[in-house]
């Protein structure tokens, strides 16, 4: 009598997991990734191979050496960023016909690591106040597009000579000097005169960041988390969040969705809201991650982050100087729920090298620039690769025993279904038995798609536009051979290709006999 065929459906999702021996993983986690690179959990469902980046003009910043900042200019119509490189302001038009990068100002001290930044608009002039933790703040105006720094002239003002962070809250601009909140009087930017509002506040632990959350300045320490509620300085009030958890990294603060996320000493933590009135919770994050982001911290020297507001992700990497940028490592992770650190799915970055960042809305398009040591200043988010290199993205299942983890099954067939955003080829393979290597395996074999299917009379056609309408999902049908107890579906693409997203796969199998 025949053996009836059965089927075993993988829906990709629930995005990287490292932490659960294999068995465990296998069993529980059905879609979810082992190893999940240069693949993003989406919010439409599936895994989607990440877009690229290309330089924004053709020409190094001027100088040499690390870029010490970067930032997206809030002018509308153009594609503006200043970038920052031995201690000189520089700017560029990415818009103008022959883009070059034109000096504004030059830091009196150029012994600068790192220049961060925050917007403001008091008197209808968008303006952008830069700080570096070594010099007075610099502030630039984005409608005479000069730059001018703090003197020492005024009543207050060195108070803020050495500030490392800036925040805008309550129309007040808050500078973070070492234990020190320094805030300047209320719809103003450089007046730290006390008798006009100004002030400061010792918070007795040095500062590693600033966050505004709702309606709290939320301060990061190195031991401790505190909030600033209150909307001048006669009524500002610092309370306690927790004393037992701090943030180690300035430049990992970001909130996504409606969490605030920063690395703390176990991992990248969540803050967010609970139903209680005025209380936080401070849950861990990258919990499932946690094997793999401990040996990114381990080997980073700086980190960064960005978010993609569109998707709903958080993007965090670790800098090391003398790393290639083709192994360079990072992390993403897509917030699937509203509140609360176990609702994010995670993923691994490989081949790109962040040491600054930038990203805002301009034209209701989201610009997000970043650069390293090379000099030059990169879009992201932008084409199928890394400015010209492939991109490497790997997916591949835990063990799964399907059923019985003691019983042996044979494999007939594998469909694939997969959304592609043009033409694109990748490889697929199925592994069997922790991949034994006294066991034959099943051959790897090519998926070659055209992608760009289109349905006439589709509700998101756009005429005239490269996108006419929505791709269809394409099958790809395969057979296989083999048998084992576990078996774990790899699929890897390492081209220039459009990208594509992983939706969801079937296997077709056999109950055979225990081993």
């Amino acid at each position: 009598m025949a053996t009836e065929w059965q089927t075993f459906p993988i829906q990709f999702g629930g995005g990287l997991i490292s932490n659960l021996s294999p068995l465990q993983h296998g069993m529980s986690n059905i879609g979810s990734g082992a190893i999940l690179q240069n693949f993003e959990p989406t919010l439409d469902g599936g895994y989607k191979k990440v877009l690229g980046y290309s330089k924004l003009i053709n020409t190094a910043v001027t100088g040499s050496g690390i870029v010490q900042g970067v930032c997206v200019v809030p002018d509308s119509g153009s594609q503006k960023v200043i970038a920052v490189r031995n201690g000189v302001y520089y700017l560029a038009n990415a818009n103008d016909g022959s883009p070059s990068w034109s000096s504004l100002a030059t830091a009196a001290d150029t012994n600068i690591l790192k220049v961060r930044k925050e917007n403001y608009n008091f008197t209808g002039t968008e303006k952008i106040v830069f700080v570096d933790g070594v010099n007075y703040p610099a502030y630039f105006n984005v409608t005479s597009g000069a730059l001018t720094y703090l003197t020492n002239s005024g009543t207050g003002n060195t108070a803020v000579e050495d500030a490392s962070y800036v925040t805008l809250f309550k129309s007040t601009l808050f500078f973070t000097v070492g234990t020190d909140l320094v805030f300047t009087s209320p719809e103003t930017d450089t007046d730290f005169n006390p008798a006009n509002g100004a002030g400061s506040i010792n918070v007795s632990s040095t500062i590693t960041g600033t966050a505004v959350y709702r309606d709290n300045l939320i301060i990061f320490c190195v031991d401790k988390i505190l909030r600033l509620t209150g909307s001048s300085s006669a009524d500002f009030t610092v309370s306690t969040v927790t004393d037992s958890i701090g943030c180690l990294e300035p430049d990992t603060i970001q909130e996504v969705g409606g969490d605030v996320l920063f690395l703390a000493p176990d991992g990248i933590r969540s803050l967010s809201s609970t139903e209680r009135i005025g209380d936080f919770g401070l849950d861990v994050a990258s919990k499932n991650v946690r094997p793999t982001l401990s040996r990114q911290i381990s080997t980073g020297t700086h980190f960064n982050s960005y978010i993609l507001r569109e998707k709903a992700q958080y993007r965090i990497f670790s800098y090391t100087s003398t790393e290639r940028a083709s192994v360079a490592k990072g992390m993403l992770a897509t917030k699937f729920i509203d509140q609360g650190g176990q609702g994010f799915q995670w993923a691994e970055l490989k081949g790109f090298k962040v040491y600054v960042s930038d990203s805002n809305l301009i034209d209701d398009v989201e610009k997000i620039y970043f650069a390293n040591e090379d000099g030059f200043i990169y879009k992201k988010e932008v084409g199928s690769n890394r400015d010209g290199s492939a991109i490497d993205a790997i997916y591949e299942s835990a063990y799964m025993p399907i059923t019985d983890p003691q019983v042996r099954k044979t494999f007939y067939k594998l469909d694939l279904y997969i959304k592609p955003q043009g033409s694109f080829t990748c490889k697929a393979s199925t592994r069997l038995n922790r991949n034994d290597a006294n066991k034959i395996q099943p051959p790897v074999f090519d998926i070659t798609g055209t992608g760009g299917g289109a349905t006439y009379g589709s509700t998101q056609s756009i005429f005239g536009t490269s996108l006419f309408s929505t791709v269809e999902d394409e099958t790809y049908k395969n057979n296989l051979m083999g048998s084992g107890t576990t078996v774990a579906l790899r699929i890897e693409d390492n081209s220039t290709n459009a990208s594509f997203t992983l939706d969801t796969a079937i296997l077709e199998y056999t109950i055979e006999n225990k081993k």
